[in-house]
């Protein structure tokens, strides 16, 4: 048969039947967002973005044609606020990590971290990495939003000293939240210094300084964390971020971390994406995780 059509993309990987050790789910909460938008809509396009995308990789001679992806659909998340998707979501990522190997969740906004982390295992043994420009350690006083996620895990009883933020970006935090941080004793990293030490360092470090106290780890990939002029469907995205080639090679390193059992991928927006550029984006991501994830057994 013709080359052309037998395309094996990476949706080709994408079963809806049980088993495997990868397990992907849509997690389309877009609602209590600081800047409102169609988040609801990502995890479907970056599914249908997911047929552009081929199973090798030329660069590293990486096949994943015979990786086996269990996709668990969407979750009825839309119509929820924040606090009302905490159990649906932290259920159905604990059923999917007392399964597989690893669990993929596209977001929806970045209040699908929390539900996550708790689905992940219990806060007192759990790390949390984050990729991101923001903090969000806004108050929750006024409710779950996209911007307390990690306030409301430190909240909720999660130990400081097991977050790690990298990212963060200049004027666009408070010195509230930076001081909310430093007291809680989470470990920030900025985006000078993922800039002068080298972005995949950084999180390979941070990975490891986990790894040392806590048994299991969840990664949020907030992709805001990415430059604006490369990414304008992330409405948090700011000028001067991180490369689209470095949020990918971040990727493969964090899925091929063993204590790494949940990812997420939030705050991407199709609503104001252009010729799918942030479609391609997550849809890249969503290969790196699984090309990371094949690299365990390498």
């Amino acid at each position: 048969m013709s080359e052309n059509r037998s395309w094996l993309s990476i949706h080709s990987l994408l079963a809806g039947e049980s088993g495997g050790q990868i397990a992907l789910m849509g997690a389309p909460l877009a609602k209590e967002s600081l800047t409102p938008g169609r988040y609801d809509l990502a995890p479907d396009v970056i599914r249908a973005a997911l047929r552009r995308l081929s199973v090798y990789d030329l660069e590293t001679r990486t096949d994943l044609s015979n990786l086996r992806v269990h996709d668990l659909g969407n979750l009825p998340l839309a119509d929820l606020i924040p606090a009302e998707a905490l159990l649906p979501l932290s259920a159905a990522v604990s059923r999917s990590s007392r399964q597989c190997d690893l669990t993929i969740v596209l977001g929806g906004h970045n209040g699908v971290t929390r539900p996550g982390v708790h689905g992940t295992g219990s806060l007192d043994s759990t790390g949390l990495l984050t990729l991101d420009a923001h903090f969000d350690l806004r108050d929750t006083d006024g409710g779950l939003n996209n911007g307390n996620p990690i306030e409301a895990l430190l909240e909720d009883g999660m130990p400081g000293r097991h977050i790690s933020q990298i990212g963060l970006a200049p004027f666009a935090n408070t010195r509230k939240a930076h001081a909310k941080a430093t007291e809680a004793g989470i470990s920030v990293r900025n985006l000078t210094e993922c800039f002068e030490q080298g972005f995949v360092r950084i999180v390979n470090d941070e990975l490891d300084r986990l790894a040392h106290s806590c048994s299991t780890i969840y990664v949020d990939c907030d992709i805001d964390v990415i430059d604006r002029a490369q990414l304008p469907s992330a409405p948090g995205a700011r000028a001067g971020g991180i490369s689209a080639r470095d949020f990918f090679s971040a990727a493969r390193s964090i899925a091929a971390h063993p204590k790494v059992r949940c990812v997420d991928l939030t705050e991407f927006d199709p609503g104001m994406d252009i010729q799918a550029t942030g479609a391609l984006t997550a849809a890249r991501w969503v290969a790196e995780i699984l090309a990371g994830f094949n690299a365990r057994k390498t």
